[in-house]
């Protein structure tokens, strides 16, 4: 289905209270939101709410997108806002834990290739991806929310510095003590197989 509004019209709609262009922005952004939420806190129904209470907050507050910035980046902010919130209200709680990404994913793929691989790569890959997952949750937040935005999401400094009302070099130097720290943690795990 192909989008029939650029995204001022889009703005536009949104603000006369058009249902049709809600539905619109949900289609165009819900997977993309579902993927950063799920990066920032590991947890599958958390990242759900937290994209509907995203949706809900930016269908309440569209006029207060004053149009300096793409909506994306917008919705971003309030994404990673929602996923900092939620992992402060769940740590004051004692709650706080991670849950391992498990093999199964909600997207389906287009194409299922047979695994050729060994049974023990197959392990291996498994048990690096629960460890990087373990070093990515242990970053600090402002520093991962930074990572998340640049390596998974793939947005320009330009982008995530607007996302997170930051500077060009403070996203720079998050961005490189979160490569640094994942670095050292995926090399200890690296070095602790060997022994």
């Amino acid at each position: 289905m192909s989008d029939p509004w650029d995204e001022s019209q889009l703005v536009d709609r949104l603000r006369d209270g058009d249902e049709a262009a809600f539905v619109m922005l949900v289609r165009r952004f819900q997977a993309r939101l579902y993927g950063l939420a799920y990066a920032m806190t590991l947890d599958r129904e958390e990242s759900q709410d937290i994209v509907q209470e995203v949706f809900l907050k930016a269908y309440r507050h569209i006029g207060t997108f004053k149009g300096e910035s793409k909506i994306s980046t917008w919705l971003h902010r309030i994404t990673v806002n929602h996923c900092l919130n939620w992992k402060r209200r769940w740590f004051h709680r004692r709650r706080w834990q991670q849950h391992p990404l498990s093999e199964e994913s909600d997207q389906p793929s287009a194409v299922t290739l047979p695994d050729e691989r060994t049974p023990e790569a197959r392990i291996r890959e498994k048990q690096l991806r629960q460890h990087y997952l373990q070093a990515l949750q242990a970053l600090p937040d402002k520093a991962r929310a930074v990572y998340v935005l640049k390596e998974l999401e793939g947005r320009s400094y330009d982008e995530i510095a607007a996302t997170l009302g930051l500077n060009r070099g403070t996203v720079s130097s998050r961005l490189h003590y979160a490569r640094k720290q994942l670095q050292s943690m995926l090399r200890e795990f690296k070095d602790g197989e060997g022994s």
